[in-house]
């Protein structure tokens, strides 16, 4: 039997479509057949939640929502299929919500329970309704906006008893007191600019304390080998002192030192003749008559020479009374 050309773009067209129904149900996440494992979930409001869109389990993608279906006309109650990718054991008691987010589409989020029976296909997980994302924020605010309504009670409270306490008197005060800062700040600034003013007088100090510093380093390079000479010399110098018998000299001067000390411990003493000329009174007293007797003897000399020269070309002798003192002690 010969097939038309009618029947053979009739029969590709069926097939087109059916291949197109099939990939359109695919990229859906839907296949043509329902097999695999499913679980059903039941809520008073999806939350814009379409097909295809994520199931997570802390965080990890375990499926994709399959089908939205109304459970009766009002629409007061909606059954969400969840075809998961593979076989998990989920307890019974574990609940599934709907998660919004405002940069994306929204996600069934499953909160695993601690039950150890676990669901089958085809079984109906407990749901529970989930807090959006400005409630959640909300309910994090909420303590702290307590906390801010409290602190602005507090703060209100402290301004009453500051407005108290500031009256004509005390806010004269403060004015006086603001005034007096400002005159210490006008005082201040007036000290910075005569700070300033010395310190700008100072600088010309200071350079021409560098510019001669710069020209005393210059005379050293300019005399570099004087300066080189100098140290040699002193090199040489305290290596002869180094080489000097410097024990020796010090233990004849500390001999000398030691004879020295001996010598005066003698003259010091009654020992010897200087010492008793030094410590002898009798002595001293005996030795100052006679020098005395002497210049009496010298002084009658002169003033009585023919008492001990008897030459007649004198003429007869002087027999007048002897001096009994020197000529400086009568006159």
């Amino acid at each position: 039997m010969k097939i038309s050309n009618e029947a053979k773009v009739g029969a590709l067209s069926v097939a087109a479509i059916a291949l197109f129904i099939v990939g359109f149900n695919f990229l859906k996440g839907k296949s043509l057949f329902k097999t695999g494992n499913y679980l059903f979930a039941k809520y008073s409001n999806a939350k814009g939640i379409m097909v295809s869109n994520g199931v997570f389990i802390n965080g990890f993608k375990v499926g994709s929502v399959y089908e939205i279906d109304n459970a009766d006309a009002d629409l007061k109650e909606l059954i969400v299929t969840i075809k998961l990718n593979d076989y998990y054991n989920i307890p019974k008691n574990s609940t599934a919500s709907i998660k919004e987010s405002t940069l994306g589409s929204p996600s069934v989020e499953i909160t695993m329970g601690n039950g150890t029976s676990f669901l089958h296909t085809g079984d109906t997980i407990l749901t529970a309704p989930s807090e959006s994302m400005f409630g959640s924020i909300a309910n994090k605010l909420a303590p702290v906006g307590a906390q801010v309504q409290t602190t602005l009670h507090t703060l209100d409270s402290v301004l009453n008893n500051v407005n108290t306490l500031l009256d004509n008197s005390s806010k004269n005060n403060i004015k006086q007191s603001i005034d007096n800062i400002n005159k210490a700040t006008a005082s201040l600034l007036a000290s910075s600019a005569s700070i300033q003013a010395m310190l700008n007088a100072q600088s010309g100090a200071i350079a021409l304390t560098m510019g001669n510093l710069n020209s005393f380093t210059k005379n050293l390079a300019d005399n570099n080998q004087k300066v080189s000479k100098t140290m040699s010399n002193v090199e040489k110098t305290t290596e002869n002192l180094s080489k000097a018998d410097i024990d020796g000299t010090v233990a004849s001067l500390k001999k000398s030192i030691d004879n020295l000390n001996s010598m005066l411990e003698k003259m010091a003493s009654k020992e010897g003749t200087l010492g008793l000329l030094m410590n002898d009174k009798a002595l001293y007293n005996n030795l100052t008559n006679t020098v005395r007797s002497t210049n009496i003897l010298i002084d009658d000399l002169k003033t009585h020479p023919k008492r001990y020269v008897s030459i007649s070309v004198f003429g007869k002798k002087d027999k007048s009374t002897p001096l009994s003192a020197p000529l400086n002690e009568i006159h």
